[in-house]
C-alpha cells in the first residue's frame, strides 16, 4: 500500500469564533505598479478574491490564525506570504516577480511514454476510491511529467496550476505550485502545493444534499477527524480505537535471506525442492509487528502544555488506528508496503490505518490539523485516501458527526 505524505507548505489556521478583515495590494516587484484582476487566496481553504483595478483585495470574516496568502497573475511567478491574522484588521503587500527569467529553467523533453506516465500520475494523485473516480483533471496538457528510470521515480509539476473537479464532494480545486513525486521501488507518494477550493453550484437541492453528505463521509474516519478527537479527548466517543504498534526485527530473517541469496548465486536452474524453498523463504518478512491489544489512553497520545494553551500529538512507536463506524471503500485493496516492513492488516469491515511520528511531537490544533503536516506519515487506509477525500481546511461538518 502506498503511503501518502501531503506537504501543504503552510501553517494551518487555528479557527476561532472571532473574525477579522485581511486586505492588501498586489504589485509588480520591478515596477511597483498594481496588478489588476490578480487571484489572491488563502491556501488550502475556500477563501479567495480578485484584485481591483488598483490591485487591491479584501477578505472579510477571516478566523484568527496563521495562513499562507498566495497571489497568482498571468506571466508572473507565484507570490506567497505567511501572515498571522488576529481580531484586528491587517494589511499586506504581495510583490510578484515576472516569470520571464524562468524561460530557460524549464526543459520539456519528448516523452514517448507520456500516456502511460500520465495514467500512473492520475491514479496516484487522484486516488482509486469511489470519490476519486468522480474527480477529473480539466487541463491534463498542463501537467509536466518526468520519469527517472535509474531512481524508478516519476515527478510531476505544472506551468501554472492543475484544475481538479471533484464531482463527488462538489469542489473545484486549483492546485498551484504542484510538486509531485512517487518512487515505485519504495512505493512512496508525496505531493504538495498551494491549492484553493471553490464550491461548485447547482440548482438541484438533491445534488447539494448529496455533496454535503459525501463531505461528511469523507470527513468521518479521516486523519483530521481522528486528530480532532485526540485534541478533544473524544477518541472512543468518535468511534476510534488507537493501539500501539511496535515493529521489531525478525530474528530468523537474516539466516533465511542468506540461504536464499546463496542459492540464487550458485546457479540458474533449480530443482522442484529448491523452488519450494525459494518461495517459502521469500515469504519471511524482515520485521515483525507487535500489536498491543489494549486501547491507548489519551495521555499516551497527547500532552498538554503547562499553561494549558497548547496540545501536542505524542506517542511511542506507531499507532494502529481503527475507525469502527464505517467500513472501507469498496475499491480498497490492501497491499504490502516496503515502508510498513510488515504484512498489512487484513481488510475488515472497519477502516484500519497506521500513523507514524517522524519527530518527537507536533502541535495539534483545535480543528484537527497539525501545525506541521510534514511531521507524520500515514499508511494503510489513510494512505489510500487522496484527492477524492480532500477537504478544505476551513471545512467543518454542518452538524455533529453522527454514528450508527
Amino acid at each position: 500500500m502506498y503511503r501518502l505524505l501531503v506537504a501543504l507548505l503552510l501553517l494551518l489556521p487555528r479557527l476561532a469564533t472571532a473574525q477579522a478583515v485581511l486586505s492588501g495590494t498586489v504589485l509588480d516587484s520591478l515596477t511597483h505598479q498594481p496588478l489588476p484582476f490578480a487571484s489572491v487566496f488563502l491556501a488550502n481553504t475556500t477563501l479567495g478574491a480578485i484584485t481591483t483595478e488598483q490591485g487591491r483585495f479584501t477578505f472579510s470574516n477571516v478566523p484568527p490564525g496563521t495562513y499562507d496568502v498566495v497571489a497568482s497573475y498571468v506571466g508572473y511567478r507565484l507570490a506567497r506570504q505567511t501572515i498571522k491574522v488576529g481580531t484586528i484588521a491587517q494589511q499586506l503587500t504581495l510583490r510578484l516577480a515576472p516569470a520571464t527569467s524562468q524561460l530557460g529553467e524549464v526543459v520539456v523533453r519528448p516523452n514517448p511514454n507520456r500516456a502511460s506516465d500520465y495514467q500512473k500520475f492520475k491514479d496516484l494523485f487522484l486516488g482509486r476510491s469511489t470519490f476519486s473516480l468522480q474527480c477529473h483533471i480539466r487541463n491534463p496538457d498542463d501537467v509536466l511529467l518526468d520519469f527517472d528510470p535509474v531512481a524508478n521515480e516519476l515527478t510531476a509539476s505544472a506551468y501554472k496550476f492543475i484544475q481538479v473537479d471533484n464531482d463527488a464532494l462538489g469542489y473545484r480545486i486549483k492546485y498551484y505550485g504542484l510538486r509531485f513525486n512517487t518512487n515505485f521501488t519504495r512505493q512512496i507518494v508525496t505531493f504538495y502545493g498551494q491549492p484553493v477550493f471553490e464550491e461548485m453550484t447547482t440548482r438541484s437541492k438533491r445534488q447539494q444534499r448529496r455533496w454535503e453528505a459525501n463531505r461528511v463521509r469523507a470527513y468521518q474516519g479521516s486523519l483530521t477527524h481522528f486528530l480532532k478527537s485526540v485534541h478533544d479527548n473524544r477518541v472512543a466517543a468518535e468511534g476510534f480505537v488507537a493501539r500501539r504498534l511496535r515493529i521489531v526485527d525478525n530474528p530468523g530473517f537474516a539466516r533465511v535471506d542468506s540461504l536464499r541469496k546463496a542459492l540464487l548465486r550458485r546457479r540458474s536452474g533449480y530443482s522442484a525442492a529448491e523452488h519450494d524453498s525459494l518461495a517459502r523463504w521469500a515469504k519471511v518478512p524482515p520485521s515483525l509487528a507487535m500489536l498491543y491489544t489494549a486501547a491507548r489512553p489519551i495521555d499516551s497520545l497527547r500532552c498538554v502544555s503547562d499553561d494549558g494553551k497548547h496540545i501536542f500529538l505524542r506517542f511511542r512507536d506507531r499507532l494502529q488506528v481503527s475507525y469502527l463506524n464505517a467500513g472501507p471503500d469498496p475499491f480498497y485493496q490492501l497491499q504490502a508496503s516496503p515502508w510498513a516492513r510488515v504484512s498489512p492488516t487484513p481488510v475488515t469491515n472497519r477502516q484500519v490505518s497506521q500513523l507514524l511520528l517522524i519527530q518527537p511531537e507536533v502541535e495539534l490544533l483545535y480543528n484537527g490539523r497539525l501545525a506541521n503536516p510534514l511531521a507524520v506519515f500515514t499508511d494503510e487506509y489513510w494512505g489510500f485516501e487522496k484527492m477524492g477525500e480532500f477537504l478544505p481546511l476551513n471545512y467543518l461538518p454542518i452538524s455533529p458527526v453522527s454514528h450508527p
